[in-house]
C-alpha cells in the first residue's frame, strides 16, 4: 500500500475488519477479547467498527490471542501504525459524499480492483470529457462543484502510477460502448483511451456481448478490492450509499462470478476488436 494514498479512516476499516473477522473464525466473543485488552466491551466493538484508531500493541495483543500467524500479526501491526497519516482526497473532501470518502480511501490502497459494470465505464478509465459529461443534469451534483468532481475522479485514477500502479480487471456491457456520452466527438476520445490503457500489462478489459443473455452479472453491478496486507472486500453502490461485503465467503463468490464474467466476456484481444471497430463507426456516422 502507497504512503501517497494513505487514508487513516480506510486503514481502520480494514484494520477493524480483520480484527472481528479473525476473532469470529476462532469463535471469540467481543468479552473475551475485551478481556484481553483490560477494555470495555464498547471499546471492542469501536475497534472493530474503525471508529476508534487502533494502536499497534493492541493489535498485536488482540492477534496473537486470537492464534493469528507471525506474518499476519506483523502485516496488521504495520498497518496500525501508518493510520495516523494525512488523507491524500483531502483536497476534494467538499465534493465527495461521506459515504462515498471510505471507498475512495479503500480504492487508494488496493492492489487490484475488478469491477462488473453495465451501464456506465468504470471511473479509473474514464477521460475527463466523459465524465464531466456524465455529470450534465446530474440531480446530486450541481453544476458549480462539477469541474472539481471531475477533477477528484482523475485524481483517483491509478492504472498509470509509475510508483504503485493499480491493477484493473474490468467486464462491461457491450452497451457501454454504444451509449455515446458526451457526443461523438467525447466518446470516440474515450474509446481510443480504452485501447491505450489495455495495452498496459496491469489493464485486463472484456466486454460483454449483447447476444450472451443470461450471466453472473444480471444481479447488477458490483467490485471486490484486493489488498497486499489485507483481507479482500467487496462493494455494491446505490444512489446515495453503498454496502460492503466483508465476510470472506460471500466474497468468495463474488470472486467466483468475477471469473465467470471474464470467461464468458470476449477476450481482451477481440473486446479490443469491438472497441476499435465501435470507434470506426463513431468515425463514420459523425461524417454523415
Amino acid at each position: 500500500m502507497a504512503d501517497h494514498r494513505a487514508d487513516p479512516s480506510a486503514l481502520r476499516f480494514l484494520i477493524g475488519h480483520d480484527l472481528k473477522a479473525t476473532r469470529e473464525r476462532v469463535n471469540r466473543k467481543q468479552t473475551e477479547a475485551a478481556n484481553v485488552l483490560g477494555c470495555s466491551q464498547a471499546k471492542i466493538n469501536y475497534l472493530e467498527s474503525g471508529k476508534t484508531q487502533q494502536k499497534p500493541d493492541e493489535v498485536t495483543a488482540l492477534l496473537r490471542s486470537y492464534g493469528a500467524d507471525v506474518e499476519h500479526v506483523d502485516r496488521m501491526a504495520s498497518l496500525a501504525g501508518r493510520a495516523d497519516q494525512g488523507t491524500w482526497w483531502a483536497p476534494f473532501s467538499d465534493v465527495l459524499p461521506n459515504w462515498f470518502k471510505t471507498f475512495v480511501g479503500l480504492e487508494g490502497l488496493a492492489a487490484t480492483e475488478f469491477s462488473y459494470e453495465s451501464m456506465l465505464l468504470p471511473g479509473q478509465l474514464q477521460t475527463p470529457d466523459y465524465a464531466a459529461a456524465l455529470l450534465v443534469g446530474n440531480l446530486r451534483v450541481p453544476p458549480m462543484d462539477a469541474p472539481h468532481v471531475v477533477r477528484a475522479r482523475m485524481a483517483r485514477q491509478r492504472l498509470t502510477d509509475e510508483a504503485n500502479p493499480l491493477r484493473l480487471r474490468t467486464v462491461i456491457e457491450q452497451y457501454v460502448l454504444e451509449r455515446v456520452v458526451g457526443g461523438p466527438r467525447v466518446m470516440r476520445g474515450q474509446l481510443e483511451h480504452l485501447l491505450v490503457l489495455m495495452e498496459r500489462g496491469n489493464v485486463e478489459l472484456h466486454v460483454m456481448p449483447v447476444d450472451v443473455t443470461v450471466h453472473d452479472g444480471l444481479d447488477g453491478d458490483f467490485l471486490l478490492l484486493d489488498f497486499d496486507e489485507a483481507q479482500s472486500i467487496g462493494y455494491i453502490e446505490y444512489p446515495t450509499g453503498a454496502i460492503y461485503i466483508q465476510d470472506q465467503d460471500q466474497v468468495g463468490a463474488y470472486v467466483l462470478s468475477a471469473d465467470r464474467l471474464c470467461a464468458t466476456a470476449l477476450s481482451e484481444s477481440d473486446s479490443a476488436a469491438a472497441i476499435a471497430a465501435r470507434i470506426e463507426a463513431l468515425a463514420t456516422n459523425s461524417e454523415d
